[in-house]
């Protein structure tokens, strides 16, 4: 049988391992000079504006909603169909996540369906690019301006993605990216938040490591309560190993999505994703399985023919800590239905053409 292929694996060169073994020697590990040569080159590509690093996507979207001031009593918009951090962070700063439902479409937060969900109490939206796919910024800030409500992009999927030809990070409000171990770009683990304006910059900072300010050669207070979010040297060496690579990442994704819609079995009865190769950076590539097909056999012969096969993301609202708040089974059937469904096929890289075929291959095979 051939090596198995996981749903997706990081491609790191050899200068970026040895760029590591010198940031290991030079004796400065923790965040240092490496993070501030990532966080600038950061800026850059996204247009100038600040940028600054921490130790995971979920830490960025907790001090963008503390930067925001959203807190107690709060309500923030979002999608039920994301990685659970997404809400987990609303209601660690003592607001309440408000879930909307998905267009079954994009399989992101259906826009349309926004203006209903606004009450009294609403204060932002993190919408989420599922699958890398954007949301439609342009509709989002319009909803965004007309209700007085801030944005914090949940982009953690979409780094390297662009809408109408801007790339995501260089303009909207705050914008959050991942760069754990499955991202397009990593730092084995770590994130970046891209802040609006300078003002931020200090306020940011002091919530990254223990709300601590520092003056002199001695001087040390603390007047916000903050985490202990900061990046490492190390990680921060890897990412800035990845970043030349982003544009030749992002289009060979491109490449491997085309072959997927060309070569996949369209009588197999599964929904496949949105044919976008301008926009999305495509960090997975997903299928709805036919409701008929129980999802957890399919990953096991799956796996059976050498492929790995993720989970990319049940409906969060029916989890138990959410159950609890409230929600119940039916309030968004879109979500709901894909969420039991959807299943991440390999997409990577290094990933050759022929690896396509073989999925695909084998797909057919354990659905007929």
């Amino acid at each position: 049988m051939p090596d198995f292929l996981p749903f997706t694996r990081p491609s790191i060169d050899e200068a970026t391992i040895a760029g590591v073994a010198e940031v290991l020697r030079s004796g400065w590990i923790t965040s240092g000079p490496q993070v501030k040569s990532l966080e600038a080159a950061l800026s850059r590509l996204c247009g100038g504006r600040p940028v600054r690093c921490f130790n995971s996507g979920t830490a960025t979207l907790e001090i963008a909603l503390r930067l925001a001031g959203i807190g107690e009593g709060d309500e923030v918009l979002t999608t039920p169909l994301s990685w659970v951090a997404t809400a987990n962070v609303v209601l660690e700063v003592g607001a309440r996540p408000v879930f909307v439902d998905v267009d079954p479409r994009t399989r992101n937060i259906d826009l349309s369906a926004l203006d209903g969900a606004v009450t009294r109490a609403t204060r932002a939206v993190i919408p989420v690019d599922l699958a890398g796919l954007p949301v439609d910024r342009d509709r989002l800030y319009d909803i965004a301006r007309r209700h007085k409500l801030r944005v914090i992009e949940d982009a953690a999927q979409s780094f390297g993605a662009s809408w109408r030809g801007r790339r995501l990070g260089s303009f909207g409000d705050f914008v959050s990216f991942s760069f754990h171990a499955n991202k397009n770009i990593t730092t084995a683990e770590g994130g970046a938040l891209v802040l609006p304006d300078e003002s931020l910059v200090a306020r940011c900072e002091q919530l990254r490591l223990q709300g601590v300010i520092r003056s002199g050669e001695d001087g040390m207070d603390v007047e916000a309560r903050g985490g202990k979010f900061n990046l490492t040297d190390l990680a921060a060496c890897i990412g800035l190993g990845q970043l030349p690579h982003l544009d030749a990442f992002t289009q060979r994704r491109r490449a491997l999505a085309r072959r997927y819609f060309h070569r996949w079995d369209r009588g197999l009865g599964c929904e496949l994703p949105l044919e976008d190769y301008e926009q999305s950076n495509w960090h997975m590539f997903q299928v709805v399985l036919p409701q008929r097909v129980e999802r957890a056999r399919f990953i096991a012969r799956m796996r059976d023919e050498g492929i790995g096969i993720g989970v990319h993301y049940p409906a969060m609202h029916l989890f138990k800590l959410y159950r609890e708040l409230g929600w119940r089974e039916g309030q968004f059937p879109h979500a709901e239905r894909i969420g039991r469904s959807i299943a991440t096929l390999p997409l990577f890289p290094a990933m050759a053409d022929s690896d396509v075929d073989r999925v695909c291959e084998a797909a057919a095979k354990a659905l007929k």
